[in-house]
């Protein structure tokens, strides 16, 4: 059922409101016979979205509403959020950043409601990968991630004015007489191997060298002992649970977003 305007060919053209079939209602603009232009369209599972189309298809700025509580604000291409939003999870997580073909893909930053910690970097098709920065009540981690874990060398910066240099490694497995390698590389965990404590430096994850354990070593005598420092933890506190639940959310609500639509 549709109440709204026409063009001389009897296409839906102008401003005009559709009941659909399955229970979805779209109130918004028309162009010879497709949604494009401003327009709100009602889910009956309860989502919603409001924002801009062209041909049918969400493009432009929009606000689309889950039915889980969680929301995403930004750029969408062709039904697709791509470009620049933000995603708000029903946990409270918020990503701020760029998107491509529904992924968080490029450079964003992911904030932990429970803890208050965020990573600040890059994202490779959902995942966290690349450069970044992890950061924490009273310190941080600078260095490179692979799938959502720190990889390779990096240091940990201390708000006392401190710093620990060192490398992500994988940590070996025991294994059983006649088991069989199962490509462990992307499932096994890795472990901090601490180098050296120095001052604050200016090195980071893509220098060539750390500084020299010399140049290190000059001012310290009014810094913490090594010892007071490893009492520290130095393993990123990151609740990887909440992210991958919210993004199953995310998933589940665009099917049901997909299979609404006209």
């Amino acid at each position: 059922e549709y109440d709204g305007e026409r063009n001389s060919e009897g296409e839906r053209h102008g401003r005009g409101k559709a009941y659909l079939p399955n229970g979805d209602t779209y109130d918004g603009e028309y162009e010879y016979g497709f949604r494009s232009g401003q327009g709100t369209y009602r889910f009956r599972n309860g989502a919603c979205y409001t924002g801009q189309y062209l041909q049918n298809k969400k493009h432009g700025q929009g606000i689309f509403f889950y039915p889980d509580g969680s929301k995403y604000e930004g750029d969408w291409v062709n039904d697709q959020r791509h470009g620049y939003g933000k995603y708000t999870y029903a946990n409270g997580d918020t990503y701020t950043g760029e998107w491509f073909n529904d992924n968080r893909h490029g450079q964003g930053t992911y904030v932990y409601k429970d803890t208050g910690s965020k990573y600040v970097g890059a994202w490779v098709n959902g995942n966290q990968e690349g450069e970044a920065e992890l950061i924490h009540l009273n310190h941080r981690f600078k260095g490179k991630f692979l799938n959502g874990n720190p990889v390779g060398r990096g240091k940990y910066v201390f708000d006392i004015g401190c710093e620990q240099h060192g490398e992500y490694i994988q940590s070996e497995q025991d294994k059983g007489e006649g088991e069989e390698e199962n490509e462990p590389s992307l499932l096994v965990a890795t472990k901090w191997k601490a180098s050296e404590i120095t001052k604050l430096t200016l090195w980071t994850p893509h220098g060539e060298n750390p500084p020299s354990p010399r140049e290190a070593s000059l001012g310290m005598d009014d810094e913490p002992s090594l010892h007071e420092v490893s009492s520290e933890v130095f393993s990123p506190e990151r609740d990887e649970g909440e992210e991958d639940e919210g993004s199953r959310e995310e998933e589940e609500n665009q099917d049901q977003e997909d299979q609404g639509e006209e």
